[in-house]
């Protein structure tokens, strides 16, 4: 995975769910936004700014588990769905709508589900 290429749909093919290890991330850049893009044990697929809403920690380095990835700094968890810290911490990082075509991810870059806080 690498940076995004522009064209005129919405959804832009990003790479394949096997680019991306189980309970694992991969990177790819927007501009200067990095996109982190998580693959979950049972292999659900999302998308959140590469940084963290305390510290700004590269989530795609945290551990990822259940719904969530753990922010490898702080250890602050992130909800893979909304980009909501849980718990008592208090924050968000922008989330992306990310869809899967057999094997193919796609992401749309135009509908960002939630901006950061």
């Amino acid at each position: 995975m690498n940076a995004l290429t522009r064209d005129t749909n919405a959804w832009r093919l990003i790479g394949s769910i096997d680019d991306i290890p189980s309970q694992g991330a991969r990177c790819v850049e927007n501009g200067e936004t990095k996109i982190a893009v998580f693959r979950t044990a049972d292999d659900r697929i999302f998308a959140l700014e590469d940084k963290c809403p305390h510290k700004n920690g590269p989530l795609s380095q945290g551990i990822v588990h259940g719904g969530c990835v753990t922010c490898p700094l702080h250890n602050w968890v992130i909800s893979l769905e909304t980009g909501a810290a849980t718990g008592a911490d208090d924050g968000r990082t922008a989330s992306f709508p990310v869809r899967l075509d057999g094997r193919d991810i796609y992401l749309n870059l135009e509908s960002n589900l939630q901006q950061g806080a």
